[in-house]
This record gives structure tokens, sequence and C-alpha cells, in this order.
């Protein structure tokens, strides 16, 4: 029988925990789903999760792209807790991608797929 991946479980390092936590509960939109020793867990789909921990030192390292759908109305909602954004690019199969970097600098993207 050969093994299959069932889950993603993402990590993104941070440089202070408790910035990271609140500017996290804005791009998500809600706050954390759990937290595991020092680790800060978003489920963000049934089989999807990001989580944030505290390493100072690969702070800003990060690059993380998630799927979205209504990229237009995310940014909306995201500008409205004070989160900005790169200018928007639309790749040559239609995906329109943005990069959101958070505090420390860690690459956070979101990428929507065209409309088919």
């Amino acid at each position: 029988m050969q093994g299959t991946i069932t889950h993603l479980i993402a990590g993104v390092p941070v440089s202070e925990l408790g910035a990271a936590i609140d500017w996290y509960t804005r791009l998500f939109g809600r706050p954390p789903d759990l937290r595991a020793g020092e680790e800060i867990l978003w489920d963000i789909d049934e089989h999807a999760t990001l989580f944030i921990e505290p390493d100072a030192a690969r702070a800003g390292a990060g690059r993380v792209t998630l799927a979205v759908a209504g990229l237009d109305a995310l940014l909306e909602r995201l500008a409205t807790e004070g989160i900005e954004h790169e200018p928007i690019e639309t790749y040559s199969n239609g995906v329109r991608h943005v990069k959101v970097p958070d505090p420390d600098g860690n690459a956070i993207a979101l990428a929507e797929l065209p409309q088919s």
C-alpha cells in the first residue's frame, strides 16, 4: 500500500507572538482555533491548518499561499482591519495573486483561480 498525504499543516515563524496573534486574527476574521504550547493554530479548511510560532531568528522567512474565492471582497475586509497588500497580479493562466505580508515580512499570499 502506498502512503497518501491527507492534510496540510503549515507553520509561520514570528518575532512577537502577541502582535502576530492580533494580525492573523484580523487576517482570518476570527480568533485562533487552538493553542498547543507556543503554537497558535487556525483551521483554514477541513484538512488545512496554519500555525504561527515564536522564532525571532527565522521570522520573516515564511512563505504561504492560500487559495481563496472572492479575492476582491476579502481584500476589502482586510482593508477595514488595517491590513495592507501589495498590488494584485494576474498571471497568464488567469490566476489573480496578491501578497499580504505579515508584520514580520512573512510572504503570505492570496491566490484566486479564474472562474470556469
